[in-house]
């Protein structure tokens, strides 16, 4: 038998370890009399249905299993619905956490799946496999044996089997071996299922049983990475620093065998971070890590409603001495339409997690997941949200949606002006007006809003011109001052030799800078690294620029960035050491 895997997923650089795993696992414990051929499809939910549905009918499986999760279960459920009509002898089964929680619902809705997988898959699947791949009919195992499905009998009725015991990390085996099917992708790995926290919004904390993968195994997996020269392996462990021995000996391998260019992806409790984990991270290379940090609320009567641990000045205390260091990228996140969470509550919120300096600040939105304690309680907090994944809130007894409406506005603004990256210093000024961060983006948004910006794709030199004229109009004194912030935040990340309109008239003295190039050419003072290259060629590969409020002139060199940021490498040229001329 033909079994068909398939994973649909947001974007061309994820992959699905789901579907990786079930396959493996079920390879490695094949029996000889069990014939199966597994094959993996994946795509993504921006490509052409027709085209999916063509290639999964060419492929001519008998039997396909589809991934579902929220963010792409209703196309799914639709692309079920067109193979059974071009295939309608083809078997059905679907599996994932968006049908695990409510399995009958799921085969009551489609009349053309066969089963549900429930929950963790690689052994259930692996029992599917014996079943549908028997060679002979005399095998003993059916369908009514195996834990962890609900399947539609012959007759019509819907059978629930119990859900599976949650297995050992370590039987299950790794999963990148050609690395070539992974390129221009994210690695996914994880060392650890299941959570030992109970947040109500989230799945994880359904599964109690913690397991961890054996260190001997993780320590050969890493080093596979290292050797391939990945660019980035996230992490999926929930929490990764709940065990501090498993944490630290990972952390410090990854240390000990650096190849200089991997990035590691950790999810993490800030307020867990121990003195040790802090001095080892501390110490890493520039971008060897990255660490994403759920805050969620500061509100202390929502994280205690949401059944969460998190002790506010811990996370601030370690997330400051991290940053303090300068070498790792920290990920903060928040998320509207918690219990009690009203829109006062989290304007602190966001000015508490918003003074911590993140790197990044993810404003994400309530999502309310089937199976968890937040869609058990959403009468008693009167939450409302779409019937659609990803089950967005729409408004709580706390929070209309007049105000989630204007988080969105926030949202969307911090995505720009915050998390881009681009408009580091501006932001950093324009904050300075404002008592209040979260005001500042308030603000911004509304001037979106009187102008009809919102929701066009403005092109980047555009958002420049729109901060300036922001500024123009709340802070005219400010504008000159603004307008240089701009052009400096401009050059920190573009190497453009066409000047934007916004920066205004070029102060820089073009004599000065033929000079410069013509002198470092001869002594290579400021650029070092650039031997090789003649005046002309560097003057291609860096940016000078005079600025004059700052009274300063920089240049900008594009050749050795920020790991962190991706900013050019700035260093300031003091005019009297060359000649400057006119």
């Amino acid at each position: 038998m033909k079994i068909l895997l398939v994973a649909i997923n947001a974007k061309y650089i994820h992959s699905n370890l789901a579907v990786y795993c079930l396959k493996t696992y079920a390879e490695k414990n094949m029996p000889q009399d069990v014939n199966v051929q597994i094959e993996l499809a994946e795509y993504t939910i921006n490509q052409n249905r027709d085209e999916i549905l063509k290639d999964i009918y060419r492929r001519q499986a008998e039997m396909i299993c589809f991934s579902c999760y929220i963010w792409n279960l209703d196309y799914v459920e639709s692309m079920i619905r067109d193979v059974k009509k071009v295939m309608k002898d083809v078997i059905i089964w679907a599996g994932g956490p968006e049908v695990s929680y409510d399995s009958r619902e799921t085969l009551g809705r489609l009349p053309e799946l066969t089963g549900v997988m429930k929950g963790e898959g690689e052994k259930t699947f692996a029992k599917l496999c014996k079943v549908y791949g028997k060679r002979s009919e005399t095998s003993e195992l059916s369908l009514e044996q195996i834990d962890g499905i609900t399947f539609r009998c012959p007759d019509g009725t819907i059978c629930e089997r119990p859900w599976r015991v949650p297995m050992d990390l370590s039987e299950v085996p790794f999963v990148y071996h050609d690395m070539k099917k992974f390129e221009n992708k994210i690695i996914y790995y994880e060392t650890s299922r299941g959570c030992p926290f109970s947040c109500s919004y989230c799945l994880s904390s359904i599964d109690k049983q913690l397991r961890f993968r054996s260190l001997d195994l993780v320590f050969n997996e890493l080093q596979f990475f290292l050797d391939h020269k990945v660019p980035q392996v996230k992490f999926v462990d929930r929490t990764f620093n709940c065990k501090h021995d498993h944490a630290m000996a990972i952390w410090k391998y990854i240390q000990e065998h650096d190849n200089g260019i991997t990035n590691f992806h950790f999810e993490v409790a800030a307020d867990l971070l121990n003195d040790e984990e802090i001095r080892l991270i501390r110490q890493m290379r520039p971008g060897l890590i990255q660490l994403e940090i759920g805050v969620q609320s500061t509100n202390t009567d929502t994280i205690r409603e949401i059944r969460r641990t998190m002790r506010l000045e811990e996370v601030r205390e370690h997330v400051a001495r991290i940053k303090e260091k300068g070498n790792i990228h920290q990920h903060l996140d928040l998320i509207a339409g918690l219990p009690y969470e009203d829109i006062k509550s989290f304007r602190k919120s966001f000015d508490d997690v918003y003074s911590m300096r993140p790197d990044q600040l993810q404003l994400g939105f309530l999502k309310v997941l089937k199976g968890s304690y937040m869609q058990e309680m959403q009468q008693e907090y009167e939450l409302r949200y779409k019937d659609e994944p990803p089950y967005e809130v729409l408004s709580t007894k706390w929070l209309p949606y007049s105000d989630v409406i204007e988080l969105k506005g926030i949202e969307e603004m911090v995505e720009i002006y915050y998390n881009s990256g681009q408009f580091t210093h501006v932001v950093e000024a324009l904050v300075e007006n404002y008592a209040s961060a979260y005001q500042m983006y308030q603000d911004l948004w509304q001037y979106y809003e009187e102008h009809d910006y919102m929701g066009i794709q403005h092109r980047r030199s555009a958002r420049y011109e729109i901060v300036l004229d922001f500024v123009k109009e709340k802070y005219p004194e400010q504008a000159d001052v603004m307008r240089e912030l701009l052009t400096y935040d401009y050059y920190l990340r573009e190497n453009a030799k066409s000047r934007p309109e916004f920066a205004g008239e070029d102060a820089t003295d073009k004599r000065f800078v033929r000079a410069f190039y013509e002198e470092e050419e001869k002594e290579r003072k400021h650029l070092p690294g650039y031997e090789q290259f003649d005046r002309n060629q560097m003057r291609k590969m860096t940016h000078l620029e005079y600025f004059p409020h700052m009274g300063k002139m920089l240049l900008f060199d594009y050749k050795f960035r920020n790991p962190l940021n991706q900013e050019a490498r700035t260093c300031m040229i003091k005019e009297d050491s060359l000649e400057r001329r006119g």
